[in-house]
Protein backbone atom coordinates (compact mmCIF):
# COMPACT_ATOMS: atom_id res chain seq x y z
CA UNK A 1 0.00 0.00 0.00
CA UNK A 2 1.07 3.60 -0.63
CA UNK A 3 1.30 5.43 2.69
CA UNK A 4 3.14 8.22 4.44
CA UNK A 5 3.49 9.14 8.12
CA UNK A 6 2.37 12.45 9.58
CA UNK A 7 4.32 14.34 12.21
CA UNK A 8 2.39 12.55 14.97
CA UNK A 9 3.27 9.16 13.39
CA UNK A 10 -0.17 8.51 11.92
CA UNK A 11 0.03 6.40 8.78
CA UNK A 12 -2.11 7.81 5.97
CA UNK A 13 -3.04 5.65 2.98
CA UNK A 14 -3.39 7.35 -0.40
CA UNK A 15 -3.93 6.57 -4.07
CA UNK A 16 -1.93 8.32 -6.77
CA UNK A 17 -3.15 7.73 -10.32
CA UNK A 18 -2.00 9.22 -13.60
CA UNK A 19 0.33 12.06 -14.46
CA UNK A 20 -0.06 15.79 -15.00
CA UNK A 21 -1.40 18.66 -12.94
CA UNK A 22 -2.68 17.28 -9.61
CA UNK A 23 -6.30 16.97 -8.53
CA UNK A 24 -6.60 16.07 -4.84
CA UNK A 25 -9.81 14.46 -3.59
CA UNK A 26 -11.11 14.41 -0.01
CA UNK A 27 -13.93 12.04 0.94
CA UNK A 28 -17.02 12.34 3.13
CA UNK A 29 -18.09 10.62 6.36
CA UNK A 30 -17.75 7.66 6.99
CA UNK A 31 -16.15 6.72 3.67
CA UNK A 32 -12.61 6.55 2.28
CA UNK A 33 -10.73 7.25 -0.95
CA UNK A 34 -12.60 4.45 -2.74
CA UNK A 35 -15.57 6.83 -2.89
CA UNK A 36 -13.72 8.91 -5.49
CA UNK A 37 -12.58 6.17 -7.89
CA UNK A 38 -14.90 7.15 -10.75
CA UNK A 39 -13.75 10.78 -10.63
CA UNK A 40 -10.10 9.78 -10.18
CA UNK A 41 -10.22 7.49 -13.21
CA UNK A 42 -11.93 10.18 -15.27
CA UNK A 43 -9.33 12.81 -14.41
CA UNK A 44 -6.39 10.43 -14.91
CA UNK A 45 -7.79 9.36 -18.28
CA UNK A 46 -7.87 13.03 -19.28
CA UNK A 47 -4.27 13.87 -18.51
CA UNK A 48 -4.36 14.80 -14.83
CA UNK A 49 -2.80 13.27 -11.72
CA UNK A 50 -5.53 12.12 -9.34
CA UNK A 51 -4.74 11.72 -5.63
CA UNK A 52 -7.04 10.69 -2.80
CA UNK A 53 -6.30 9.68 0.78
CA UNK A 54 -8.09 7.81 3.55
CA UNK A 55 -8.66 10.29 6.37
CA UNK A 56 -7.13 9.25 9.71
CA UNK A 57 -9.41 6.78 11.44
CA UNK A 58 -10.99 5.80 8.11
CA UNK A 59 -10.28 3.15 5.50
CA UNK A 60 -6.70 1.88 5.52
CA UNK A 61 -5.20 4.72 7.56
CA UNK A 62 -4.29 4.45 11.24
CA UNK A 63 -7.34 4.24 13.49
CA UNK A 64 -6.24 6.97 15.88
CA UNK A 65 -8.11 7.57 19.12
CA UNK A 66 -7.29 11.29 19.06
CA UNK A 67 -7.09 13.92 16.35
CA UNK A 68 -10.54 13.28 14.92
CA UNK A 69 -11.25 16.96 14.32
CA UNK A 70 -11.31 19.12 11.20
CA UNK A 71 -8.10 21.00 11.89
CA UNK A 72 -6.09 17.82 12.43
CA UNK A 73 -7.65 16.33 9.29
CA UNK A 74 -6.52 19.43 7.42
CA UNK A 75 -3.03 19.17 8.94
CA UNK A 76 -2.76 15.61 7.60
CA UNK A 77 -3.78 16.62 4.08
CA UNK A 78 -1.42 19.62 4.08
CA UNK A 79 1.39 17.24 5.04
CA UNK A 80 0.48 14.85 2.23
CA UNK A 81 0.48 17.69 -0.30
CA UNK A 82 3.88 18.82 0.98
CA UNK A 83 5.16 15.22 1.05
CA UNK A 84 4.27 14.85 -2.64
CA UNK A 85 5.44 18.43 -3.34
CA UNK A 86 2.27 19.28 -5.22
CA UNK A 87 1.78 22.66 -6.90
CA UNK A 88 -1.08 24.14 -8.94
CA UNK A 89 -3.42 21.54 -7.46
CA UNK A 90 -7.19 21.59 -7.55
CA UNK A 91 -8.74 20.37 -4.30
CA UNK A 92 -12.06 18.53 -4.53
CA UNK A 93 -13.97 17.76 -1.34
CA UNK A 94 -17.28 15.99 -0.79
CA UNK A 95 -19.29 16.60 2.39
CA UNK A 96 -16.78 16.47 5.30
CA UNK A 97 -14.04 16.56 2.69
CA UNK A 98 -15.37 19.91 1.46
CA UNK A 99 -14.71 21.47 4.84
CA UNK A 100 -11.27 19.87 4.86
CA UNK A 101 -10.50 21.20 1.37
CA UNK A 102 -11.51 24.74 2.38
CA UNK A 103 -9.21 24.67 5.42
CA UNK A 104 -6.29 23.29 3.41
CA UNK A 105 -6.68 25.79 0.57
CA UNK A 106 -6.89 28.68 3.04
CA UNK A 107 -3.64 27.56 4.65
CA UNK A 108 -1.66 26.82 1.49
CA UNK A 109 -2.95 29.62 -0.72
CA UNK A 110 -2.21 29.98 -4.40
CA UNK A 111 1.39 28.82 -4.02
CA UNK A 112 0.11 25.24 -4.10
CA UNK A 113 -3.65 25.44 -4.77
CA UNK A 114 -5.09 26.58 -8.08
CA UNK A 115 -8.78 25.93 -7.44
CA UNK A 116 -11.28 24.34 -5.07
CA UNK A 117 -14.42 22.32 -5.74
CA UNK A 118 -16.90 21.90 -2.89
CA UNK A 119 -19.35 19.06 -3.54
CA UNK A 120 -22.31 18.75 -1.15
CA UNK A 121 -19.94 20.26 1.40
CA UNK A 122 -20.59 20.88 5.10
CA UNK A 123 -19.14 24.41 4.89
CA UNK A 124 -19.68 27.05 6.15
CA UNK A 125 -21.59 25.43 9.07
CA UNK A 126 -23.99 22.52 9.10
CA UNK A 127 -25.51 22.57 12.59
CA UNK A 128 -28.60 24.68 13.19
CA UNK A 129 -28.10 27.95 15.05
CA UNK A 130 -29.37 31.52 15.27
CA UNK A 131 -27.25 32.44 12.25
CA UNK A 132 -28.08 29.20 10.43
CA UNK A 133 -31.77 28.43 11.02
CA UNK A 134 -31.95 26.00 8.10
CA UNK A 135 -29.15 23.83 9.45
CA UNK A 136 -29.45 20.38 11.02
CA UNK A 137 -30.75 20.43 14.62
CA UNK A 138 -28.22 19.35 17.23
CA UNK A 139 -30.70 16.75 18.50
CA UNK A 140 -30.53 14.98 15.13
CA UNK A 141 -26.75 14.87 15.30
CA UNK A 142 -26.87 13.64 18.91
CA UNK A 143 -29.17 10.83 17.77
CA UNK A 144 -26.73 9.96 14.99
CA UNK A 145 -23.87 9.71 17.50
CA UNK A 146 -25.97 7.52 19.78
CA UNK A 147 -26.75 5.21 16.86
CA UNK A 148 -23.04 4.89 16.06
CA UNK A 149 -22.35 3.65 19.58
CA UNK A 150 -25.41 1.40 19.72
CA UNK A 151 -25.15 -0.39 16.35
CA UNK A 152 -23.16 1.38 13.67
CA UNK A 153 -23.51 -1.49 11.21
CA UNK A 154 -27.29 -1.16 11.22
CA UNK A 155 -27.00 2.64 11.19
CA UNK A 156 -25.05 2.50 7.94
CA UNK A 157 -27.68 0.22 6.39
CA UNK A 158 -30.47 2.54 7.52
CA UNK A 159 -28.65 5.73 6.50
CA UNK A 160 -27.57 4.67 3.01
CA UNK A 161 -30.99 5.22 1.31
CA UNK A 162 -31.04 8.85 2.53
CA UNK A 163 -27.41 9.36 1.55
CA UNK A 164 -28.13 8.25 -2.02
CA UNK A 165 -31.62 9.73 -2.23
CA UNK A 166 -33.30 6.39 -2.84
CA UNK A 167 -36.66 7.92 -1.88
CA UNK A 168 -36.46 10.75 -4.42
CA UNK A 169 -38.59 10.78 -7.59
CA UNK A 170 -36.94 8.85 -10.40
CA UNK A 171 -34.14 7.55 -8.16
CA UNK A 172 -32.21 4.56 -9.47
CA UNK A 173 -30.13 3.56 -6.46
CA UNK A 174 -28.79 0.03 -6.69
CA UNK A 175 -28.32 -2.34 -3.78
CA UNK A 176 -24.64 -2.27 -4.68
CA UNK A 177 -24.42 1.46 -3.98
CA UNK A 178 -26.01 1.00 -0.57
CA UNK A 179 -23.78 -1.98 0.19
CA UNK A 180 -20.71 0.06 -0.73
CA UNK A 181 -21.66 2.73 1.80
CA UNK A 182 -21.95 0.06 4.50
CA UNK A 183 -18.67 -1.60 3.51
CA UNK A 184 -16.65 1.61 3.51
CA UNK A 185 -18.23 2.76 6.75
CA UNK A 186 -17.33 -0.50 8.47
CA UNK A 187 -13.67 -0.03 7.47
CA UNK A 188 -13.52 3.08 9.68
CA UNK A 189 -12.82 2.93 13.40
CA UNK A 190 -15.66 3.41 15.86
CA UNK A 191 -14.05 6.41 17.54
CA UNK A 192 -13.39 8.17 14.24
CA UNK A 193 -16.94 7.55 13.01
CA UNK A 194 -18.37 8.92 16.26
CA UNK A 195 -16.07 11.91 16.75
CA UNK A 196 -16.12 12.97 13.11
CA UNK A 197 -19.83 13.81 13.42
CA UNK A 198 -19.08 16.66 15.82
CA UNK A 199 -16.13 17.71 13.67
CA UNK A 200 -17.99 18.02 10.39
CA UNK A 201 -21.22 19.43 11.80
CA UNK A 202 -20.06 21.98 14.36
CA UNK A 203 -16.87 23.40 12.82
CA UNK A 204 -17.31 26.87 11.33
CA UNK A 205 -15.45 27.13 8.01
CA UNK A 206 -16.52 30.70 7.27
CA UNK A 207 -13.12 32.28 7.91
CA UNK A 208 -11.41 29.72 5.68
CA UNK A 209 -13.88 30.39 2.86
CA UNK A 210 -13.21 34.14 3.09
CA UNK A 211 -9.48 33.49 2.62
CA UNK A 212 -9.85 31.56 -0.63
CA UNK A 213 -8.23 33.73 -3.28
CA UNK A 214 -8.51 31.09 -6.02
CA UNK A 215 -11.57 30.08 -8.09
CA UNK A 216 -14.10 28.01 -6.14
CA UNK A 217 -16.83 25.87 -7.68
CA UNK A 218 -19.69 25.01 -5.30
CA UNK A 219 -21.78 22.04 -6.43
CA UNK A 220 -24.80 21.00 -4.37
CA UNK A 221 -28.01 19.07 -4.89
CA UNK A 222 -31.18 20.93 -3.92
CA UNK A 223 -32.70 17.65 -2.65
CA UNK A 224 -29.81 16.93 -0.26
CA UNK A 225 -31.46 15.63 2.93
CA UNK A 226 -28.14 15.05 4.72
CA UNK A 227 -26.36 18.40 4.30
CA UNK A 228 -29.12 20.92 3.46
CA UNK A 229 -28.29 23.14 0.49
CA UNK A 230 -29.77 26.32 2.02
CA UNK A 231 -27.62 25.95 5.14
CA UNK A 232 -24.37 25.11 3.38
CA UNK A 233 -23.76 25.28 -0.37
CA UNK A 234 -25.86 28.40 -0.89
CA UNK A 235 -24.08 30.20 1.96
CA UNK A 236 -20.59 29.02 0.94
CA UNK A 237 -21.05 30.42 -2.55
CA UNK A 238 -21.95 33.79 -1.01
CA UNK A 239 -18.91 33.82 1.30
CA UNK A 240 -16.01 32.64 -0.89
CA UNK A 241 -14.81 35.67 -2.89
CA UNK A 242 -14.41 33.92 -6.25
CA UNK A 243 -17.13 31.28 -6.04
CA UNK A 244 -19.44 29.96 -8.72
CA UNK A 245 -22.53 28.05 -7.63
CA UNK A 246 -23.90 25.13 -9.62
CA UNK A 247 -27.10 23.56 -8.26
CA UNK A 248 -27.94 20.02 -9.31
CA UNK A 249 -31.71 19.94 -9.52
CA UNK A 250 -33.29 17.05 -7.62
CA UNK A 251 -29.92 15.64 -6.58
CA UNK A 252 -29.29 14.02 -3.17
CA UNK A 253 -26.17 14.12 -1.02
CA UNK A 254 -24.23 11.41 -2.86
CA UNK A 255 -23.52 13.50 -5.96
CA UNK A 256 -20.26 11.64 -6.86
CA UNK A 257 -22.24 8.42 -7.36
CA UNK A 258 -25.79 9.46 -8.28
CA UNK A 259 -24.70 12.29 -10.60
CA UNK A 260 -21.45 10.69 -11.72
CA UNK A 261 -21.42 11.70 -15.39
CA UNK A 262 -22.52 15.27 -14.70
CA UNK A 263 -19.98 15.73 -11.92
CA UNK A 264 -17.16 14.19 -13.95
CA UNK A 265 -17.87 16.57 -16.82
CA UNK A 266 -18.08 19.61 -14.54
CA UNK A 267 -14.85 18.66 -12.77
CA UNK A 268 -12.98 18.26 -16.02
CA UNK A 269 -14.23 21.64 -17.28
CA UNK A 270 -13.28 23.41 -14.05
CA UNK A 271 -9.88 21.77 -13.62
CA UNK A 272 -8.94 22.39 -17.24
CA UNK A 273 -9.80 26.08 -16.94
CA UNK A 274 -8.36 26.67 -13.46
Amino acid sequence: MTTFKTRDDTEIFYKDWGAGRPVVFSHGWPLNSDAWESQMRHMADNGFRAIAHDRRGHGRSTQTFGGNDMHTYADDLVQLIEHLDLHDAVLVGHSTGGGEAALVAARLGTARVRGVVLVSAVAPTMVQGLDNPEGVPLAVLDSLRASVLKDRSQLFKDFAPTFYGADLPGAAVSQGMKDTFWAQGMMAGLTAVHDCIKAFSETDFSDALRLLSMPVLVIHGDADHVVPFAATGKRSAAIAPHATLKVYSGAPHAVPDVCREQLNADLLTFVTAA
